[in-house]
């Protein structure tokens, strides 16, 4: 779905369209300006390369770049981000700042993933549960944020690539879930607007309607 012709092919991302994770490490490529192919996965039936590349989680997304993978999609980025120095710098160069990005990716891919997940994958008490604890995730990442218009402060930083694979999926949650994240984090909110109009997100993410079908058919898979 997203790809970019080149005459010879020495990146691949082994990637699948609705994931967030995916969406990280197409959005740091294409910050970069950086020309790759894109191979969409079927994630119930993996590709031999797949299961090659990343033997130990079989999961998407894994870089290949000159026949080497680089899996983990933050993993990715920073990868991305020391091979392409030269443009748009995505990690800070202050060793205590990029400390604290990645103290914020862990909190991100723990705090806001489990009850993420949940908000499209149950219903009733447990679903409740989910929008509450992941309301309480994003305030304190809204605390972070402040008043500054990227978590990178003036720049589209790594903790941002991060959110905005979740950004583009708020509006199928609160479909799906009947709930406003904007209400209750306002400022974030604004800051995940400006993320979503950058060029790079534009041409890496999907329509949220999509999304919002897919969460439809996984749930009537689910039976929820």
């Amino acid at each position: 779905m997203y790809t970019e012709n080149q005459s010879v092919i020495f990146l691949i991302l082994l990637d699948y369209w609705a994931s967030p994770f995916g969406m990280r490490a197409r959005i740091a490529l294409r910050e970069k300006g950086v020309k790759f192919e894109c191979r969409e996965e079927n994630l119930r039936d993996k590709s031999p390369l797949l299961l090659q590349m990343n033997p130990v989680h079989k999961k998407i997304p894994v870089l290949i770049h000159n026949g080497k993978p680089v899996c983990e999609s933050m993993n990715v980025v920073q990868y991305i981000d020391e091979v392409w120095s030269g443009k748009n710098s995505i990690l800070p160069s202050d060793p205590y700042q990029r400390a604290q990005a990645r103290f914020w990716i862990d909190f991100i891919d723990t705090k806001v993933y489990e009850p993420a997940d949940k908000i499209w994958s149950t219903t009733g008490e447990v679903q409740e549960t989910a929008k509450k604890d992941f309301i309480e995730a994003l305030k304190i990442l809204e605390a972070e944020l402040g008043d500054k218009p990227y978590f990178g402060g003036d720049n589209f930083g790594f903790v941002d690539i991060a959110m905005t694979g979740y950004y583009s999926w708020f509006e199928p949650f609160e479909k799906c879930a009947n709930f406003s994240i904007e209400s209750e984090c306002p400022t974030l909110m604004a800051s995940a607007k400006r993320c979503l109009q950058r060029e790079s997100v534009v041409n890496s993410i999907p329509n949220p309607d999509e999304l919002f079908a897919l969460a439809l058919k996984l749930m009537k898979e689910y039976g929820v």
